[in-house]
């Protein structure tokens, strides 16, 4: 079978001093492209790398693939910039895998997901976003509803992933350093900011796969190396992550909390109408998990993503994951009646 990928590379910004240092923190090397491909071509399929944008259209329209493993992030700060291609390939009815554009422009929009999530009894932390024409007025003491806040405080960009703009400095303690961080936030991004409660307690990440139905991969927990009174998961820790944390994978909880857990993130993982993967990340404070996020397209570095780390804790290869992926996307469309070349790989 062709299988084609469309994927968002990093390019050199050297010369764009005035961009934050994370704003291509989403988008992917070639070897991790070239990873996938190989574990698609170790499949026995031919592989074509479609890449993004305008070049993705031309390619599409001219010669279609069979199929697409779709891992595009999308160009710029919209919260539908993850669903761009996925709508492309439902528009010329090439199938392809994960979530569907709905899911993933819900999921980018973090307080839309946390709606959603807790619509379905899951917990998840009380917060406030903040628009940037009305932040001036919601940063007053006046402003109710950001008074129903306690400290400490996490503050966010609203529409991004892969940790974009959660930094050491992102967890607040009072309203003056909160206007500092919210208007810095703000300037940078160009998109609302999510305030919300900081959850004290165990950081989890949960893999789930499937659809009929899904069933967790396995729940891996990120602990600090060095004895901190409140860990934050911040994009400084992810990008020094060998020294700075350690990853249990089976995450060693309490039988109760670990099924508590897995609950939540099948309970999420429905009420967001993910598809064939996803990475759900949680907080678990005095044996209740919060829902934090969800990445229906999960980085798959094959070196230090976090889904391909808590797959290798589980004692699966690589090439593993990427064939359960493409399986779990080939299933759902065979159920669905979708003609492909091949009915399953």
């Amino acid at each position: 079978m062709r299988i084609g990928i469309t994927y968002d590379l990093k390019v050199d910004l050297s010369g764009r001093p005035d961009l934050p240092d994370d704003v291509q923190e989403e988008f992917d090397s070639p070897a991790t492209v070239e990873a996938i491909a190989a574990a698609l071509r170790g499949l026995g399929h031919q592989v074509e790398k479609l890449g993004d944008g305008r070049e993705l259209l031309e390619r599409l329209l001219a010669d279609p693939p069979d199929f697409v493993f779709n891992f595009a992030e999308g160009q710029g700060i919209g919260r539908c910039r993850e669903a761009r291609v996925p709508a492309v390939l439902e528009m010329l009815g090439i199938p392809y895998t994960g979530s569907d554009p709905l899911t993933l422009a819900a999921t980018l929009d973090k307080d839309c997901a946390k709606r959603l999530v807790a619509s379905a009894g899951v917990a998840v932390p009380a917060g406030v976003v903040i628009d940037p024409p009305e932040a001036d007025a919601v940063l007053s003491t006046q402003y109710s509803v950001l008074r129903t806040l306690t400290f400490p405080v996490i503050v966010k960009p609203a529409w991004e992933g892969s940790s974009k703009g959660i930094r050491d400095k992102c967890l607040v303690d009072g309203a003056s350093d909160l206007a500092d961080m919210v208007g810095s936030l703000l300037q940078d991004y160009g998109q609302p900011v999510l305030v919300e409660e900081y959850i004290q307690g165990d950081e989890l990440t949960v893999g789930v796969l499937g659809n009929a139905p899904p069933r967790v991969l396995g729940t891996m927990r990120v602990l600090p190396n060095e004895p901190v009174e409140r860990f934050v998961y911040s994009l400084e820790v992810k990008r020094d992550y060998e020294r700075q944390v350690r990853y249990e994978c089976p995450a060693r909880l309490p039988a109760a909390q670990a099924k508590a857990v897995e609950g939540a993130a099948l309970s999420a993982y429905r009420a967001l109408g993910c598809r064939d993967v996803a990475r759900i990340d949680f907080r678990l404070r005095d044996g209740t998990p919060y829902f934090l996020e969800v990445n229906p397209l999960p980085g798959l570095n094959p070196d230090h993503s976090d889904l391909v780390i808590l797959a290798r804790g589980l004692g699966w290869t690589y090439d593993r994951l990427i064939g359960a992926i493409v399986q779990e996307a080939l299933d759902r469309h065979a159920r669905a009646g979708t003609t492909l070349t091949t009915a399953s790989i």
